[in-house]
């Protein structure tokens, strides 16, 4: 059987099971195919980045069971906004096979801090909760894709 080409992988918060929904998902009810549990679809799961804070950084970045593609930007950064419409075509693209979020590094310094980041925008490329690889800097989208390559 094929595998479905837009699809994304939730884990259960009750069961720890992993589920592979639709990416389509977020316009209807779903449940654990284990143990029937209603699973709620993150943000951004319907195609888009997700938005990660210092607070939830652990949860939606690191216990990810998808390598994890995290755009570090700020509002006023130039190069950021040439950046962003690639990260969300990615988002997209990649549902199911790539996570994609989004830190603002002026409002989640902790988090910028702890990957020592000091130029913006920084992609960083995570896979098991931990950095596999970093792009500094306003990259292509061929790029992106070429590192995320090596992981994915």
């Amino acid at each position: 059987m094929p595998r479905p080409t837009s699809a994304m992988i939730i884990r259960c918060p009750h069961c720890g099971a992993q589920n592979r929904l639709p990416a389509d998902s977020g316009r209807r009810t779903v449940v654990c195919g284990r143990c029937k549990t209603p699973l709620s679809v993150p943000a951004g799961a319907a195609g888009g980045p997700v938005v990660v804070t210092d607070a939830n950084f652990a949860g939606e970045v690191e216990q990810s069971p998808l390598p994890v593609l995290v755009d570090l930007w700020a509002a006023w950064c130039g190069p950021c906004r040439m950046v962003s419409p690639i990260v969300d075509q990615l988002a997209s693209e990649l549902a199911g096979r790539v996570r994609v979020a989004k830190l603002n590094v002026d409002e989640n310094p902790q988090t910028a801090a702890r990957f020592s980041v000091s130029s913006i925008p920084t992609l960083l490329i995570l896979k098991n909760g931990r950095e596999v690889d970093r792009i500094v800097g306003a990259a292509g989208k061929a790029e992106i894709l070429r590192r995320l390559a090596a992981v994915a």
